[in-house]
């Protein structure tokens, strides 16, 4: 029998590329947020997934990108410290989209740490199920071409095909060790930073596309209603939803409120299935104008 192995692992790839969809599929739970507009994932994300050949955790980073403000600057740095701090690096590149220079941006920095950290990197061609067989071998082939990778492996997260394969490649680059982590821990994030991406995915739903990098979320309570019976607890939950001009308050808010009423919906339902109980949600929406600028808006919001 082989030995068990456990450690760290960093999925990377331009923004949407599909490294919280990944995520979430290999853990087999929701920990990271997804969603179509690029540039989603701000915090990293440790989801945890155990088998009997060893324990991977996951950290989910921002996508690498070219960075046009504080904020952009900010997110960079965290991926390339991550980066540093793991044993094996998933290199995500999505099968539907040809390779571009984003991609060749991220090879360059992967290689130097490749070179001088000897960090394994396996190159993951995500949404091969979008794709027909010849488009997905051209595309492997030019994985091939684009640098130097431990193991180059198609999958599908959404449909779940070769998940399980990209676990055991990525475990099996991992350092002979005990278990981390006990059974059943997916995710050492504490509550309020999931219930605060939780809130962000839902305002993301259905916006326009300057929205995204716009929205801060804060949970500034959470509080166990006093005098409920045992059986059927009840969590308040006050949460500030920051947004950078007032023009952007009113779409969060939508006509007479329809739309935060549909946020506030979308979000307690998620936030009840992570924490196990019914919640009662106080969402409010705030200004704090151009914090993704400004070091001290940034600093207050936890980026």
């Amino acid at each position: 029998m082989s030995e068990y192995r456990a450690g760290f692992a960093c999925l990377v790839g331009r923004p949407n590329a599909g490294k919280s969809t990944l995520t979430n599929a290999l853990v087999g739970q929701k920990v990271a947020i997804t969603s179509s507009k690029p540039q989603t994932t701000r915090h990293t994300i440790r989801g945890i997934t155990t088998s009997d050949a060893g324990q991977l955790i996951l950290v989910d980073t921002p996508g690498l990108h070219k960075p046009r403000t504080l904020l952009g600057q900010r997110l960079n740095d965290v991926v390339r410290e991550t980066l540093l701090d793991v044993d094996v690096i998933g290199f995500c590149l999505p099968s539907d989209q040809r390779i571009g220079p984003g991609d060749q941006f991220i090879a360059a920095e992967l290689d130097e740490i490749r070179r001088g950290r000897r960090r394994p990197v396996v190159a993951i061609a995500t949404k091969s199920d979008t794709v027909d067989k010849d488009r997905l071998a051209e595309h492997l082939l030019a994985i091939d071409q684009l640098g130097q990778w431990d193991d180059i492996v198609p999958c599908s997260a959404t449909r779940g095909d070769q998940v399980e394969t990209v676990q055991q490649v990525l475990t099996s680059h991992l350092p002979v060790s005990p278990q981390l982590y006990p059974d059943g821990v997916l995710t050492d994030e504490p509550d309020d930073v999931m219930i605060a991406e939780l809130v962000r995915e839902a305002a993301l739903e259905g916006v326009r596309d300057e929205l995204p990098h716009s929205i801060a979320v804060v949970v500034e309570e959470m509080t166990p209603r006093e005098d409920r019976p045992a059986d059927k607890p009840l969590m308040d939950i006050r949460v500030n939803v920051f947004v950078e001009r007032s023009s952007q308050k009113a779409i969060i808010i939508g006509r007479g409120g329809s739309r935060l009423r549909e946020v506030g919906t979308n979000a307690r339902t998620a936030i009840e299935e992570l924490l196990g109980q019914r919640v009662y949600l106080d969402l409010h929406v705030k200004i704090a104008k151009d914090w993704q600028r400004d070091p001290n808006q940034l600093s207050k919001l936890g980026f």
